[in-house]
């Protein structure tokens, strides 16, 4: 599937995809073991009244829409809400990681109704995916985070560490968002110092995913083990230690960047 942003609404009249949200559950059609994003021209004809709407642009040539519900909306027959992260394996690929794009897009639409400056009800640019105050002119566009997230190796080891927020026993690689003014790579040393205490070099591009649990963008990187010893920050890191590529505790699951990069160090390491 090819998905093309835009903003501009198209003219037509067709169905189209419908990522609808109440809340941060996102509305999918029942099919036996899978799910579905649901397909109409209006949110009416499924006898939903949107609070708000964004057009996202087309996959595949048919129309995508973000759209947001009241807290007390039901789902239609044959259809449910379900968290957006149960999801990943269920609905298509592409589908998933769209559904990801258009609950920030409703999550940044609900958050900047008014100004941040001077409280004066915002207005939607109509060529550009940005709101804009009309009474002091501040302009906002959609916010991402930027964070890093890496993998340590140490000779035919990896470096892996349980924070205090991870599910019982779950294990996975240091990650951690961008200060102001600060590098990518500035970053990578600074929250692996602050963490676990050591330095690496030779930090290395792997790859990069939207994240959307709020609104991450997740970069990653590999590095190498250079000097000191594990020391943790009690106050993020419950432990921390160097693991074998059949050696492994429990890692976190294959939607998330953290997942592929441990993934790559054992089809590397084996």
């Amino acid at each position: 599937m090819s998905f093309v942003p835009a903003v501009v609404i198209s003219k037509k009249t067709e169905p189209a995809w419908w990522f609808v949200f109440r809340a941060d559950k996102l509305l999918i059609e029942l099919r036996d073991k899978a799910a579905a994003i649901p397909c109409a021209t209006h949110l009416e004809s499924l006898n939903l009244k949107p609070i708000r709407k964004q057009y996202l642009g087309t996959l595949d040539g048919r129309p995508c829409y973000s759209a947001e519900l009241a807290a007390n909306a039901s789902a239609p027959e044959g259809m449910a809400f379900q968290g957006l992260r149960r999801l990943f394996g269920l609905l298509e690929e592409n589908l998933f990681w769209l559904s990801g794009r258009a609950i920030q897009i409703m999550n940044w639409d609900q958050t900047h109704q008014y100004c941040g400056r001077c409280g004066t009800p915002t207005e939607t640019k109509p060529n550009e995916r940005a709101k804009v105050c009309p009474q002091c002119g501040l302009i906002n566009f959609p916010r991402i985070s930027p964070a890093i997230i890496v993998a340590i190796l140490k000779g035919n080891q990896i470096l892996l560490t349980r924070a205090h927020r991870f599910a019982p026993g779950l294990y996975s690689v240091i990650a951690g968002f961008v200060d102001p003014g600060e590098t990518l790579e500035e970053c990578v040393r600074r929250e692996i110092k602050e963490e676990v205490g050591i330095e690496v070099e030779n930090i290395c591009y792997f790859g990069s995913q939207p994240w959307p649990f709020p609104n991450s963008l997740m970069v990653a990187f590999t590095a190498d083990y250079r000097s000191g010893k594990i020391t943790i920050d009690k106050t993020e890191v419950m432990d921390a230690g160097w693991f074998t590529a059949n050696n492994f505790p429990a890692i976190p699951d294959k939607v998330s960047i953290s997942r592929r990069l441990i993934d790559w160090f054992v089809e590397t390491h084996q």
